[in-house]
């Protein structure tokens, strides 16, 4: 069973809000659906909320279960409790893949991150972004920027593995 999504790929956006998910993302969803059966289509809840957010986060049925157990945990009517209650339940779309591998992104959602003509998907490990294609590119060469200028030119991303606790 595959839990992570891997990889980056562009697809055109319908005049509908229709939009082909990559088969390797699909697999995923489908593993991590409990609900889903051979020929179905599984599920996946889109969250938008987040005013800093310029992108749509996909959640697994699994990953999204995850995030329910967390919230549920904290203390009821507590401030973080409501705040991300509003986040994941309430700004969030629940929704499938239909039988032909496309997700229908409601108007809503493809206003909040400006998106038409092309979608620009990437894997988040256990979740995946919906991006427009140029606010992707705008906003990952700044974070990359500012992250190199944080760290030596010879660093190794892989040093972080290393850095875990416990290892």
């Amino acid at each position: 069973m595959s839990r992570r999504f891997r990889g980056e790929s562009q697809h055109k956006v319908d005049t509908k809000g229709r939009v082909s998910i990559p088969a390797s993302f699909r697999r995923v969803l489908e593993a991590n659906d409990p609900n889903y059966q051979n020929g179905g289509t599984p599920e996946l809840v889109i969250v938008y909320g987040d005013h800093r957010r310029n992108y749509l986060e996909c959640y697994t049925m699994a990953a999204i279960d995850e995030v329910d157990d967390k919230i549920d945990a904290l203390p009821r009517g507590s401030m973080e409790r409501k705040m991300l209650q509003r986040l994941f339940h309430g700004q969030s779309f629940p929704t499938t893949v239909d039988e032909t591998g496309r997700l229908v992104l409601p108007a809503k959602l493809r206003q909040k991150i400006d998106l038409s003509g092309e979608a620009f998907f990437i894997a988040a490990g256990d979740t995946f972004q919906i991006w427009k294609p140029e606010t992707y590119e705008t906003e990952e060469k700044a974070r990359e920027e500012e992250w190199l200028d944080e760290l030596p030119d010879d660093f190794d991303p892989l040093a972080f593995l290393d850095s875990q606790p416990g290892r």
